[in-house]
């Protein structure tokens, strides 16, 4: 299957509370096909308008709104660092350099804990 024809799809699994992936949903990806570094996702929201269906029921209205998430990790290997920190700073995360630091202490206090 050439990747034009294989469309993602987003996964969670069943028992979120002691999976692997705890609660964050993922993509099984085919032998062959490499992840997207882009994905476009509808947003749906019911407006509380309805209107009348086939059948003469009431169908509640929904708008769609398109989304697109981009791979972080492709931005940073593209990206400079300022450019990056500046994109990292329009989603609410912190600059690079800080979140690294803060990540070496966690792990640290991770080791710690377990007595390594």
């Amino acid at each position: 299957m050439s990747l034009s024809e294989w469309i993602p799809e987003i996964c969670y699994e069943e028992d979120g509370d002691t999976g692997l992936t705890s609660h964050i949903p993922f993509i099984p990806v085919p032998q062959g096909e490499i992840m997207p570094g882009i994905l476009y996702m509808f947003e749906s929201r019911e407006t509380g308008e309805f209107e009348p269906g086939p059948q003469g029921e009431d169908l509640p209205v929904t708008e769609m709104e398109l989304h697109q998430y981009a791979d972080m990790a492709i931005l940073k290997v593209k990206l400079d660092l300022e450019t990056y920190d500046v994109v990292r700073a329009a989603l609410g995360l912190e600059k690079m350099k800080s979140a690294v630091t803060k990540g070496q202490e966690i792990t640290s206090n991770i080791r710690q804990a377990l007595g390594q």
